[in-house]
């Protein structure tokens, strides 16, 4: 009886991964790494975006608030710096309360067609970039008051010469010898001017301009101060000011004109 040598079972090398599987794993690798750079993606889109509502919150310096007034005439809505209505609560002589609507508004215009040539003579070292006019009347219809804003490339040093040196404006809707009383201010937050200038609705002929000022001193006398018309030009001045400060602070939000509104 023979006994037979047992045979040592020699293990074999696991074979290679290969086929469905091996590719699957791939696949897996792939959409991990796609998720995370989206995650990083959308990450970083984020930050981007509230940086960007950061700094367009941030207040403006001054200075660069100033310069960007000066585009105001074409950033702001008209009716934002010449509104339809202004009240002019205790503007009256006495105190009275007064309202003015806006009864005409000028498209904006080049400086020459808009001012009389002693305006562009006194604008000259300033320069004039562009001129909004527009016409109110008083609740009763019996007064008249042209406001323009003259928008410049002025600094703030060159703006401040024209203090005290600007003449009586131009009307807009009535002719310039029925002209009664006028203001005309630098706005100190912005290279404006505004000016006003006020007449009577029945178009009467009168003398030359007198200063608003000088029209609603309690001594004054003669029609255009019995009739509140330097406290007419006057009030609309200071509203229509206002209203272009309040714009022109810095922070202030500028929205874009709606489409069709006039400029």
């Amino acid at each position: 009886m023979s006994a037979s040598t047992p045979r040592t079972a020699v293990p074999s090398e696991p074979a290679a991964a290969s086929g469905p599987g091996r590719r699957g794993t791939g696949r897996g690798v792939a959409v991990v790494v796609c998720a995370v750079l989206g995650v990083g993606l959308l990450a970083g889109a984020g930050v981007g975006g509230w940086t960007q509502q950061r700094d367009a919150q941030r207040p403006l310096a001054p200075a660069a608030a100033y310069r960007k007034a000066g585009s105001l005439w074409r950033e702001t809505p008209v009716d934002s710096l010449i509104p339809p209505v202004l009240d002019g609560a205790d503007a009256g002589p006495g105190g009275a309360d007064r309202t003015w609507i806006r009864v005409a508004l000028a498209p904006d215009s080049d400086c020459g067609p808009a001012l009389a040539a002693d305006w562009q003579a006194a604008l000259a070292a300033t320069g004039c970039t562009r001129v909004l006019r527009a016409t109110y009347s008083d609740a009763t219809r019996s007064s008249l008051v042209t406001v323009g804003l003259v928008f410049t490339p002025a600094d703030a040093a060159g703006m401040a010469t024209l203090r005290g040196r600007l003449p009586a404006p131009p009307g807009y809707g009535f002719a310039d010898s029925q002209r009664a009383a006028w203001t005309a201010s630098v706005v100190p937050d912005a290279p404006v001017v505004v000016y006003t200038v006020s007449a009577f609705t029945d178009g009467r002929t009168l003398d030359s301009p007198r200063p608003a000022e000088d029209m609603m001193r309690k001594d004054a006398t003669g029609a255009v101060a019995q009739a509140g018309l330097g406290h007419e030009a006057k009030g609309v001045a200071e509203r229509v000011e206002r209203a272009v400060r309040t714009l022109a602070a810095p922070g202030a939000p500028t929205a874009p004109a709606p489409s069709g509104a006039p400029r």
